[in-house]
């Protein structure tokens, strides 16, 4: 659990710069609700990959600060990756898991 504590102090609230306590209040929410999306991911889609085990700052590094073109329509959001990304089948990985896992399909409504 401290190293949980730190992780997160350590990734996130490196920033609580404003002298006003509402700004500070609102990046900190933010940097839960970003720190929760990545733990969820992690307990998600990277069971029994090698970022399975890792810190957060490492599946953020390595899974999520990419390049890459994001396309999107009405109906669709493709993700075109670099064919020189050395984690893409990862990433593959991930998205399939995701996409098909049972925990997301009752927030998107039916067409």
């Amino acid at each position: 659990m401290e190293n949980r504590i730190k992780e997160q102090q350590l990734l996130f609230f490196g920033r609580t710069s404003c002298h006003e306590w509402w700004p500070n209040q609102f990046r900190l929410l933010l940097s839960g609700f970003a720190y929760t999306l990545v733990e969820r991911l992690r307990s998600l889609a990277l069971v029994g990959t090698s970022l399975a085990k890792t810190q957060v700052d490492t599946i953020r590094l390595k899974l999520l600060k990419m390049g890459g073109l994001v396309l999107r329509n009405t109906w669709r959001v493709k993700i075109m990756l670099s064919s020189a990304y050395p984690y893409k089948t990862l990433f593959a990985h991930a998205a399939t898991v995701l996409n098909t896992s049972s925990v997301f399909k009752s927030a998107v409504p039916a067409r």
